[in-house]
This record gives C-alpha cells, structure tokens and sequence, in this order.
C-alpha cells in the first residue's frame, strides 16, 4: 500500500489526516512551523486561524450553515473542535483561537496512525499519495515543484478577485443586455450594463476615492500591485478619466432608453458555474467590505445588489484548479496527488476544511484500491469541488460557498417559490442534506 502524506498542518490538512486515519489507514503529515514560520502565523500550533476568529453563519437554511452542517454529518472532527472552542458572536460559529488550535493540535499529535513532522517540505515522492494542503503563503521552494508539475503558467500568487452580485438584486429597468458593438457568442447579448450619465460618474468617482481600504494583514499585501490587476480606486488616483477608458469604457455600447451612448458604464457578466450570479467586470479592488457595498450601489441598477462576494486583492498562492484537477481534487495527470484549501482555489476556513475533508476521504479510498466516490452535485461540498473542477479555467478566481454555486431547482419548484427567497434556500438546503443522506447510507 503506497503511503500517504499530507504537507501543511493548517485546516484542510488536519481534516484530511483525520480523515485518513478514520479510514483505518496511517499518513504523515508535515507541518514546517516552527522550524520556518510565515508573516501570518504567531504560533507553532496546527489549525491556526491567522484573520478573523468567525467561522461564518449558523443561521439554518443559509448557505454558510448547509456546508457546516454537511461536514457535522460526515464527522468533520475541525467542526466538532470549533464547536467546542465556540465563543459568543451572535449567529456566527465564532471560536476561540487559542483553544481550537490547541485542541486540534492535541487530537492530531494523540492519534497513533498520524505521524507529526516538523519540517519543512520542498518535494514529494513520486511513490506516495501526496495531498497538498500548504495554503496561500506556500514557501518558494514547494511553489516551485507544485509549479513544475502543474505548469508554472497555472500557479497564481495574488488573488484578483471581483465581486458578485445576485442577479435577481439587478434592476432591469435600468441595467440592460448588450454586448460591445452587438458582438456576442451566440444569439444572446453577454452582458448586463449600468450606465452612468457624468453626474452619476463624477459622484462615484469622489466616493470611490474616499473609500476606507483594507489594512494590509501581512507584510506581502503591501507589495506594489500589477499593472494587469490594479484595483479601481488606484485607476481613479490616475486620474478621474481613467477608468472611464479601462473597466468602465462606454464605447459600443448604446442604452436603449436614451438612444445614446452613457457617459460610463459597469458591465456585469454571468458566472458560467454559479447559477443567477453576475460579477463586476474588472472590479477587483481593495476596499473594506462595508465600503464596497455603499460605493457600489451608487451604480446605477445597483442600488439594491445584494452581494455574494466582495472584490479584493492579496497575496494567495493558488493553482488553476479547473485546468488541472478532477473532481475529487485529484491532478488529473498525476492522480496519486490532490490538492487542498486555499491553494485549490478556495477561500474561507469552512471551504477550506471541506476539501481537506474530500481530499482526505478519496485519499484513502486510492489507497485502499477502492473506486471513488464523488459527492453529490446537490450537495455544497459536492458543488465545491464542480467549482473547482469544473470553472472557467480562462478567469478563474477563488470561491466561498453560495448559493449560486448550487444547481437551480427544478423549473416547478423555482416557479412555485419565486416570491419566497427564503423558502428557496430552505429547499436547496433540504434537498442537499437528503442527497447527502442518501450518499452516507450508501458507502456507509
């Protein structure tokens, strides 16, 4: 039986070692702190939290609480920890750092079949099953072997990431269907525009400029931006004219209730695999969340978005996971490895654990000589891996879990619960939890 070995000692890899271990099997699991810490981290303890301490909503039939939930049903053991370690913080799962990283660190070190190394790691045997679950901050010299058998052109190191809205949050009778000069792929007009007329845009631009932003976290998000990537508001300290000939260039574009071309407009495009989402084109910026929200719905058609990721810009080693994986996060040209957390192309602790979690089961499912055992598209740990696996691989950028990364439902159903959001969630919700159900009964 090949051994298995996880690198990275941070929420993806301690569930996957968990996980493995619940299978019966032994794995090792590398961690390099304290033998060569990071700019985030503070201690040498596994499943350190280095941002916020907040696990996200527990507030049942939200999306954040569906993926909690799945995972407290496949007997996730970091959710069972934060459950322990949870503090006060209204209808969030909030934890104590200190507490929830000692523990995570206790049941690993006492688990007899996970071996703890402390060491830093700069390859892999090609023998092993390997998962890499080694975060945003990968050190150089594993960046440089994950990029030499995944193709240097497919590793990222700074996220550029724009927001997305609900589509349903659009006002139609403002924002309207047109592409560039007509031009389309098909019969369909490709993007939803909001137009500004100057006194719209001269608004935008003095709000945007005057927007808090977000204080660099670690010393590597104070590098200089790329030309490619600059957020909106350094474009607008260029000059107030700028963006106006970059992301908001108006040029081809006619609104048909004026018969005119607008002064600017925002484009918003539809996500391929997240369902009844649009995005900002080119609106990665680094502004604080509150403050996106407040500036951006100042575009015209937005004043009533509802957001289901904000903007933002950072340091955070990823690969092209759609070019390169499967959906059972293996490398589809080498299927002893897979990849987990953040490095796979996820963003948020709870996503991250997910796929340490499926990273881990399907992990010891090769091991065992076993087939593998997808999870349901229905589910949200099943739609996390369709993303990441299955995105665009042309503009991918990381994702938390919403909603709209959940197939629809079916026409009947959408139709019988249009005026009723919260009954359409409570739908998807329920049905992920009976696929999931019904998957566990199965390979039980």
């Amino acid at each position: 039986m090949a051994p298995i070995h996880i690198l990275g000692g941070g929420l993806a890899g301690c569930e996957a070692a968990w996980q493995i271990a619940n299978a019966g099997l032994e794995c090792t699991l590398h961690e390099m702190r304290p033998v060569q810490s990071t700019a985030a981290h503070k201690t040498d303890q596994l499943a350190e939290l280095v941002c916020s301490n907040s696990l996200k909503s527990e507030s049942e039939n939200s999306a954040p609480w569906l993926l909690k939930e799945e995972l407290r049903r496949l007997d996730s053991l970091l959710l069972r920890i934060a459950q322990q370690a949870r503090v006060p913080g209204g209808h969030a799962l909030t934890v104590d750092r200190e507490v929830f990283a000692r523990e995570v660190t206790r049941a690993i070190e006492q688990n007899p079949r996970i071996e703890l190394r402390r060491e830093e790691v700069a390859s892999f045997s090609e023998n092993a099953i390997t998962i890499i679950a080694t975060g945003p901050l990968t050190t150089g010299p594993l960046a440089e072997e994950i990029a030499r058998i995944t193709g240097s052109e497919r590793l990222f190191f700074y996220d550029s990431i724009s927001p997305i809205v609900d589509a349903t949050s659009v006002d139609l009778t403002i924002a309207f269907r047109a592409s560039r000069y007509g031009k389309s792929l098909d019969s369909t007009d490709d993007y939803l525009n909001c137009p500004f007329d100057r006194e719209q845009y001269e608004r935008f631009i003095d709000a945007l400029l005057a927007a808090d932003p977000v204080p660099a976290h670690i010393p590597e998000d104070q590098t200089p931006f790329f030309e490619a990537c600059l957020p909106i508001e350094e474009l607008a300290r260029r000059g107030r004219e700028t963006l106006r000939f970059g992301p908001m260039k108006p040029v081809g574009l006619v609104d048909p209730r004026t018969g005119r071309r607008p002064y600017a407009v925002v484009q918003l495009r539809q996500e391929n695999l997240r369902a009844e989402s649009y995005n900002l084109v080119g609106f990665q910026n680094h502004m604080r969340f509150a403050e996106q929200a407040r500036v951006f719905r100042m575009i015209p058609g937005l004043e009533r978005a509802e957001f289901l990721r904000y903007g933002q810009i950072h340091r955070n080693t990823y690969i092209n996971a759609p070019a390169l994986l499967t959906p059972t996060l293996q490398l589809r040209a080498d299927p002893k490895i897979f990849f987990a957390g953040q490095i796979s192309g996820v963003e948020g602790y709870v996503e991250s654990i997910a796929t340490g979690l499926i990273a881990g089961r399907h992990a010891a499912e090769l091991a065992l000589g076993e087939p593998s055992r997808p999870f349901p598209r229905e589910t949200a740990i099943g739609s996390l891996c369709a993303y990441v696996s299955g995105a665009d691989p042309t503009d991918y950028q990381p994702a938390n879990i919403t909603f709209d990364l959940l197939p629809s439902l079916d026409e009947e159903t959408r139709h019988r619960l249009r005026h009723d959001k919260r009954a359409r969630h409570a739908e998807v919700c329920r049905r992920a939890l009976e696929k999931l159900d019904q998957y566990r009964s199965v390979y039980a």
